[in-house]
């Protein structure tokens, strides 16, 4: 299916992603540049990744938020986002292989928008934005080796669900994304679809 029916077909589990969904749909069907980033709001696709027993998630210390977090990046035009996902999750944590986990129409682990502050980089001011996310589950092996990207984090590991928003600077992320995910993991895990 193409990505504007993935989206929806997918089942908001909460108001945010009822919001948030509206809006990434609406973008799907009026704005012919939401995939590059030159429109105010473009589409991003992230990547929530696990280890098989689902008790741990990988996170990059983020240079442009100052923070723990998930990885993720820009679609550049490109509509298969959870291949968008797994391109990143490889560039910014050495992790290849990763297995997608289908939690929803077209993999569809969550979705959300996300304001983007103007920051530099590359010696660049970007302009504040919106990022239209669709994030996708993965599943890796925690004892792969990791190697963390300079140009846009300090450092990758492995951490335990319930030490996410201990080491998050981002208060509204724990609260509305990464909470959700931890929960949606769980189901997963129970659901026997992370693999342990």
């Amino acid at each position: 299916m193409a990505l504007i029916d993935d989206v929806r077909a997918y089942v908001p589990t909460c108001e945010q992603e009822r919001a948030d969904r509206a809006l990434i749909l609406e973008r799907l069907e009026r704005d012919p540049l939401v995939a590059c980033r030159e429109a105010l709001a473009h589409l991003t696709a992230s990547a929530w990744c696990v280890d098989p027993a689902g008790e741990r998630t990988l996170l990059c210390y983020h240079n442009i938020y100052d923070s723990w977090s998930w990885v993720g990046g820009h679609a550049d035009g490109e509509l298969d986002l959870a291949a968008v996902a797994a391109r990143e999750l490889a560039e910014e944590t050495g992790v290849a292989g990763a297995r997608l986990v289908v939690a929803g129409p077209g993999a569809i682990a969550s979705l959300e928008t996300l304001t983007v502050d103007g920051h530099e980089r590359r010696g660049r001011y970007v302009a504040s934005h919106l990022h239209l996310n669709v994030t996708y589950a993965f599943v890796a092996d925690p004892g792969a080796p990791l190697r963390a990207k300079p140009d846009e984090n300090q450092a990758v590991r492995w951490v335990a669900l319930g030490d996410v928003c201990k080491l998050s600077s981002e208060p509204w992320m724990c609260e509305r994304v990464y909470a959700k995910l931890i929960a949606r993991t769980r189901e997963l895990a129970a659901a026997g679809l992370l693999g342990a």
